[in-house]
Parts: C-alpha cells; structure tokens; sequence
C-alpha cells in the first residue's frame, strides 16, 4: 500500500514539471516578446498569472484567500511571504493582480529554459555577495520608479529544518520599502509545506490557503528602523502561522 502511495506521488511530482516546462516551451516565442522590453512586462505579467493559476490548477490545488485590505492596482507595494514551497510562486502569482517582479537566487538561473526568463525578469541575488546585494538594491528601486511592486521572500531561502515555522528575515526589503515609502504587505502561506514540500515523496493536491495582512505603512518609520519594520512584519507572519500550526494538529 506504501509502494503504491509513493508509486502516485512519483507520478504526480513528474506531472508537475512535466506541465511547468511544457507550458514555457510552448508559450516560448511570446514569452520572448514580451520579456524584449521593460515596457511589456505588464503584459508578461499576465501570461505569468495565467501560467502559475493554471499549473496550480492541473496540480489539483485550489486557492482560498482571506485580505484584510484591499489592494489598489495603482499602487506599489512590498510583497513578503514564508518560504516553504516552489509552489509559492504560482500562489503569489495567483493571489496578487498588481504587477510585481520577484527577488530570487541567482543560481535558479542556471535551470534550463525557465532560468532563461527567470533572468529576463526577476532580480537576481547572490546572497554571498555585497555586491550583489547592491546591486539588487538599486535595481528594485528602478523597478519601483516604473510603477511595479516588489515581492521578497524575506527569509532567503527556504528553511532547512523542517520544524521551524520561520526562519529570520533579512533587512533589505524594510530598507528599500523605507526608503520609497511604500506599504509592505505581510502574507501567510498556510499549506505549501504540507501540500508541495522540497522533500520529493510528499505531498497532495488540496486548498492552500492564503491570509493578506494588514499593510505596514512606512512613512513613519527611517532606514534606522529597518529592524524595527524587519521584526513587526516577522511577528505577524509567525504569529499567525504558530496559531494555524497549533489548530492544524489538533484537528483528528
């Protein structure tokens, strides 16, 4: 019976990339429009929507998602979610209508063909690098001039240990959030863990639900108190992921 269980996982895992490289292949030639020219991201934007809402779909996953505001599509905004998944990207793309461009690791452009795009645009960090670090710095703040929103996953990474609910935020998304002034958007991402690990002989397609928090506005606060800003989205992803942990194992 175990066998068999992981016989489907197997299949369904193969599945998952069968459809994420098939899609990019046969989209290809668009793909390379719309990525020709900043002007058109919003455009790739939309075909990316498409992409992650339809993979989560043939997966078996459905979204439910709770906002405690509103999101105004004129404006930007500093996306921050935990980590846990590569799904989470598919979720963010899903769940947020602003155009925004990712922050990410810079080996991932080393996949091929989706690193391809992957480098045509996201922002890409090495994290082992100052350099780099500045270099992403000011790139996110050119994006932001040109009207788009940023989203970090603020943990650099996904959490080696599997019991930690979340893992330490880096500084750089409160200091650039600071510094244009504007709102940073905590969300929690409840089920990716469960439903889509790193660990290949898991998961299940099912509901990933999804809780946008209040906005933190950041007019109030100075580039001194980044920590300040860091620690309070913290609090409130933890908080809520601790609190959805707990009911999670006492349900039968």
């Amino acid at each position: 019976m175990r066998l068999l269980k992981y016989l489907v996982i197997i299949v369904w895992r193969i599945w998952f990339y069968c459809w994420v490289i098939g899609t990019i292949i046969i989209a290809f030639p668009i793909l390379l429009l719309v990525t020709s020219k900043e002007g058109l991201y919003p455009y790739f934007y939309k075909i990316a929507r498409f992409w992650g809402k339809t993979i989560l779909f043939v997966m078996g996953f459905r979204c439910q998602v709770k906002s405690c505001q509103k999101l105004d599509l004129k404006k930007s905004y500093m996306f921050c979610a935990n980590h846990t998944s590569m799904i989470d990207i598919m979720l963010m793309l899903s769940v947020v209508k602003n155009p925004l461009v990712f922050v990410g690791k810079a080996e991932l452009s080393n996949i091929p063909l989706f690193g391809f795009f992957y480098k045509r645009t996201c922002i890409l960090v090495d994290r082992s690098s100052i350099s780099s670090r500045k270099r992403v710095f000011a790139e996110a703040e050119r994006r932001l001039k040109n009207g788009y929103s940023v989203c970090i996953f603020p943990e650099g990474g996904v959490p080696d240990d599997e019991d930690i609910i979340l893992d330490q935020f880096k500084n750089g998304a409160f200091a650039l959030a600071i510094e244009h002034k504007i709102p940073v958007v905590p969300m929690s991402f409840y089920d990716c863990k469960k439903k889509f690990s790193y660990t290949f002989l898991s998961g299940s397609p099912g509901l990933l639900r999804v809780q946008i928090h209040e906005f933190v506005e950041t007019s109030r606060f100075s580039l001194l108190d980044r920590k300040i800003l860091r620690d309070d989205v913290f609090n409130t992803i933890y908080n809520d992921l601790f609190t959805d942990n707990k009911l999670f194992k006492k349900m039968p």
